[in-house]
């Protein structure tokens, strides 16, 4: 599953780059369909950083990997 939102994010990555942002993988919990992310760059202070996790980030996550119930930011 790690691999799957691994491969999620890299089509989200190049769009949170072209922000100055970027994006990485901290935790995939396969048990309870959780992914941990850490926002990085211009995303990490950015005030819409948790509108880009839930409608895009997660959104995208999902829709690759039906498995996953959640994607949160961790710091």
């Amino acid at each position: 599953m790690r691999e799957k939102v691994e491969e999620a994010l890299k089509k989200i990555r190049p769009a949170l780059q072209a922000d100055g942002g970027d994006i990485t993988l901290v935790d995939v919990d396969e048990d309870n369909g959780i992914v941990q992310v850490r926002l990085m760059g211009a995303c990490s202070g950015c005030p819409s950083a948790q509108l880009t996790l839930q409608m895009g980030v997660e959104r995208a996550i999902m829709e690759e990997v039906p498995e996953i119930k959640r994607v949160i930011a961790v710091p």
